[in-house]
């Protein structure tokens, strides 16, 4: 699910919640189909429970990618196609939190409390992105988040040597104000400067740092490549951190209390340990492109999956030519907890 530039972006509209529990009792350890399935959940000791009952918080046809969880246990997602960002509550209730905000694709929150995302602008590829005009940057979309978040676009970085920065997939934001990011490859805009490349023979889609700030995290295919992070920020010692196990390639990262790092993938979430042991898949409903932990004392995890039910509760096709953007939004009770010292 991860393309260099032209990423495959999973694409949805606001349809109403539905907070249903879904009863999810086979295994789904083989690569994804197309559709909802049913899983049972093993248990990951420290992670999960046998058992664990995924439940829809909200599905749509317009696009939901690169969600961060927020102070108040609810999430905001990018919706690229309607040029949105949502919000959706910890009761499953959705919003339309930022407007206009140039095609985000993923989104991330500073220590100073501001919304930042990647900006695709008009390059969605089922829209004729050879006629797009206006360049993809890195954005700040809103100086002050919360309940009531405080518009203030500033285009922190739009080229690379004056080079376009191509059709961005995802960051993560540091404490110190340095941001990573991956295109084709994988960027660093250190605090005040410019962007620079850095990495050799990756395929890259999610990123994500370490706890401490020091190792930074970057999907590669089917493994997870690691960085060191010194004091300047200049990530440097390129290595592989770990494979999936599970199958599938990697897309969207999120890391816990513990450190442990967690991977979506087609046949769902898979988690490594903090040194990068292989602990198991998290099977989910739909293949997945994005995880965020939040909810109460940050122990619900958030998942976007490709598809959703139309109203007539049937799996939602378009027409023959036409991209399905459908997604939904699954999240599962955990016995882990997510990292509460950086929102993302």
């Amino acid at each position: 699910c991860a393309l260099p530039i032209w990423k495959f972006i999973h694409q949805t509209v606001s349809c109403c919640s539905l907070g249903v529990l879904l009863s999810l009792t086979t295994a789904a350890q083989a690569p994804a189909q197309q559709g909802l399935r049913e899983v049972t959940v093993t248990e990951i000791p420290g992670v999960v429970a046998a058992g664990a009952k995924w439940e829809l918080a909200w599905q749509g046809t317009d696009n939901a990618d690169g969600m961060v969880g927020t102070p108040d246990g609810g999430l905001i997602f990018a919706q690229e196609q309607p040029n949105r960002v949502s919000k959706l509550d910890k009761d499953n209730k959705v919003s339309v939190y930022l407007d206009n905000p140039h095609g985000p694709g993923a989104l991330s929150i500073d220590s100073k409390g501001r919304i930042l995302a990647v900006e695709r602008t008009c390059t969605d590829p089922g829209r004729h992105p050879e006629n797009c005009k206006e360049a993809t940057a890195i954005s700040v979309l809103a100086s002050k988040g919360g309940a009531k978040p405080v518009p203030d676009r500033k285009v922190l970085a739009d080229n690379i040597d004056g080079n376009s920065l191509g059709r961005i997939n995802d960051l993560v934001v540091s404490k110190k104000g340095h941001i990573y990011f991956t295109s084709e490859g994988v960027f660093f805009l250190p605090s005040g400067g410019k962007v620079s490349s850095f990495g050799d023979n990756l395929r890259t889609n999610g990123i994500m740092l370490s706890r401490d700030e020091k190792t930074l995290y970057v999907t590669n295919r089917n493994t997870v490549a690691a960085f060191d992070i010194p004091a300047d920020g200049a990530p440097k010692n390129q290595r592989e951190f770990g494979k999936l196990e599970g199958g599938g390639t990697g897309d969207g990262m999120a890391i816990d209390a513990e450190g442990r790092l967690y991977v979506t993938s087609q046949p769902g979430v898979q988690v490594f340990s903090a040194e990068g042991k292989y602990l198991g898949l998290i099977p989910t409903p739909r293949a997945v492109i994005s995880v965020a932990f939040s909810g109460p004392d940050k122990k619900t995890l958030y998942v976007v999956g490709a598809g959703a039910l139309g109203p007539d509760g049937k799996e939602f096709k378009t027409p023959e030519g036409v991209r399905n953007n459908a997604k939904t939004i699954f999240k599962l009770a955990m016995q882990a907890q997510g990292f509460k010292g950086r929102a993302k």
